[in-house]
């Protein structure tokens, strides 16, 4: 796999809302802070949204697509000069249904919700901007599909409906990732940056592909097609770490997924991540996660230092505890628009 595939697949969607809503007449409605990723396409009519940090509201028409994975509260209106209420108020309605205020008819919106669970989450989320706004036809076409997908495979549950809705949240969150690098992001720091860097990237795909072998600063400069003083330099400036410091987190973080998940010892985890001794990898495994192996996989969710599992380029933002996945999605009833 490439290496956003690679992240991606340690994110495991644990639940799912999805549904629509339809305004009528003037109208404004407030949503509390969210986790995970809210997801929305305007299918008739027009609106405005508006995100706590971001200073300007964005006008919404008919075929808009968006994407809010930071969790901020956020505003859809009319008329933003109209007095908000809280999006709680409003009934539950089925899963996949529509919930209609005002009687309807001026402005619909179906959209859709999942948590995840993987232990690279919140980081990778708070890469992303507030707002990911698709405008172009081809990314509103791919989201609107995948919305009203997962609103029919939840509304009307069939064999293999978990499977279908796991791999449509995948599809939603790869292509906010992809509409975001294609924007040319420019002097960000971090993993995800770096992808749009097509040296380093060579790079990073090089130690994706093959973790377990004994990767040298002069190896992987050759595979990025550069002296190894200057891979090295421009990869700390645009990852936010060393090539091996970088190399190491990746392999902690294909350790604890095993560890949390797989039941394999960790004899074989270490050797299959190019570590001789159990030991050796144990000790670097404290180092990058701040608990020994052991301790991870016995789940016990003791506090982390500080400075544990950071992120290479990820500033202070620490990597939760380990958390199973659940082999059973939580479905809950989708309309409720105060929680998505």
């Amino acid at each position: 796999m490439d290496p956003l595939s690679d992240v991606l697949s340690l994110l495991k969607p644990r639940s799912y809302m999805a549904g629509g809503f339809d305004a009528g007449g003037e109208w404004s409605l407030q949503y509390r802070p969210h986790e995970g990723i809210k997801c929305y396409a305007l299918v008739s009519g027009a609106c405005w949204l508006s995100v706590e940090g971001v200073a300007d509201a964005v006008w919404l028409k008919a075929g808009d697509c968006f994407l809010l994975p930071g969790g901020r509260p956020f505003r859809l209106a009319s008329d933003m000069s109209l007095r908000p209420e809280a999006a709680t108020m409003y009934a539950k309605s089925r899963a996949g249904g529509i919930t209609s205020y005002n009687g309807g008819g001026d402005c619909l919106i179906v959209g859709g919700f999942f948590a995840l669970a993987g232990d690279h989450a919140g980081i990778l989320l708070r890469m992303l901007p507030p707002i990911v706004h698709l405008r172009e036809k081809s990314d509103q076409v791919a989201l609107r599909w995948s919305v009203e997908r997962m609103m029919q495979e939840l509304r009307e549950p069939q064999p293999g409906s978990f499977l279908v809705v796991e791999h449509l949240a995948h599809m939603m969150l790869v292509q906010a990732l992809r509409l975001h690098l294609a924007e040319g992001v420019t002097g960000g720091v971090g993993w995800l940056f770096a992808l749009a860097d097509k040296q380093i990237a060579a790079a990073i795909d090089a130690m994706h592909g093959d973790p377990a072998q004994r990767w040298t600063l002069q190896g992987l400069a050759t595979r990025a097609g550069m002296s190894r003083s200057s891979f090295a330099l421009k990869f700390k400036q645009t990852v936010g770490s060393s090539p091996m410091e970088y190399l190491t987190w990746w392999r902690m973080r294909l350790a604890a997924d095993r560890l949390a998940n797989s039941g394999d010892p960790v004899s074989v985890i270490a050797l299959s991540l190019g570590y001789e001794s159990e030991s050796a990898f144990s000790t670097a495994f404290k180092r990058v996660m701040g608990c020994s192996p052991r301790h991870y996989s016995n789940g016990r969710n003791a506090p982390l230092p500080p400075d544990a599992a950071r992120a290479p380029g990820w500033g202070a933002e620490t990597l939760p505890t380990p958390l199973r996945e659940d082999s059973t999605p939580k479905k809950q009833c989708a309309c409720d628009w105060g929680r998505w």
